[in-house]
């Protein structure tokens, strides 16, 4: 069994603002942006937390409500819009980040300006937004061949937690050889020091990123999903 480090536990504990005993919760702490939010962890339970202006909305107590697509299902007929879910991964309680690698990735400053804006204009449009990585970011790391930077990774504090959460971009001609996972171990090594969990995120149906994340040594804490919208019922 998979022991993940306390601030996680305590974070997603808060989160969801109760004891775990129960599937739904109402919380006036939760992000206005994000007003409902689900949580399926990796022994398929599933909690759901609600801003409470959404509770006339939902009843939670309907009969037959029984798996998260229900749950989705509910939400959606309230008018609440859902993204599509993410993995969350953390690296494991007991884990040693061990960062040193055949690849060589080294942190990133403003004297890298010119390097990166090419790294960013070779990559798709795409992937650039699936990835978020960005110089301006708390901590950014890289992986250069011949002078030319081919592998990105940044990190910013997220929400209220001690979780730097981890983007990763890779260009597509190096793919396979080892950059990503290197500039992902330095940053996460980084980010511990530093005194924060590194979180990885990812689309569940984006497999190369989950094995990236696996080959660094995180574990699956579960499929995340947030709201991305609610209906305005008050418009005409």
């Amino acid at each position: 069994m998979t022991i993940f480090p306390k601030p996680i536990l305590d974070y997603w504990h808060e989160a969801f603002a109760g004891d775990g005993s129960s599937t739904w919760a109402v919380s006036e702490k939760l992000n206005p942006k994000r007003p409902a939010m689900m949580l399926e962890g990796i022994d398929g339970r599933v909690r759901t937390v609600l801003r409470p202006e959404l509770i006339d909305r939902v009843n939670p107590n309907a009969p037959g409500v029984t798996s998260i697509a229900d749950i989705q299902d509910l939400l959606e007929r309230g008018g609440v819009s859902l993204h599509d879910p993410d993995y969350l991964f953390y690296l494991p309680a007991d884990t040693r980040v061990a960062s040193g690698q055949s690849m060589t990735a080294r942190q990133l400053t403003i004297e890298d300006r010119d390097a990166f804006e090419a790294f960013h204009a070779d990559a798709s449009e795409q992937d650039r937004d699936d990835a978020f990585v960005e110089l301006d970011h708390w901590a950014v790391f890289g992986c250069f061949e011949g002078g030319r930077l081919v592998s990105a990774a940044s990190a910013y504090p997220w929400e209220s937690g001690m979780f730097a959460d981890l983007g990763v971009l890779t260009l597509p001609d190096v793919r396979g050889r080892g950059f990503a996972r290197a500039v992902v171990l330095t940053i996460s090594e980084f980010s511990r020091r530093n005194g924060y969990e590194p979180q990885y995120r990812c689309q569940i149906d984006n497999l190369a990123s989950v094995a990236l994340a696996k080959s660094c040594g995180f574990a699956l804490f579960g499929k995340w999903i947030v709201a991305s919208d609610v209906l305005d019922r008050t418009a005409a």
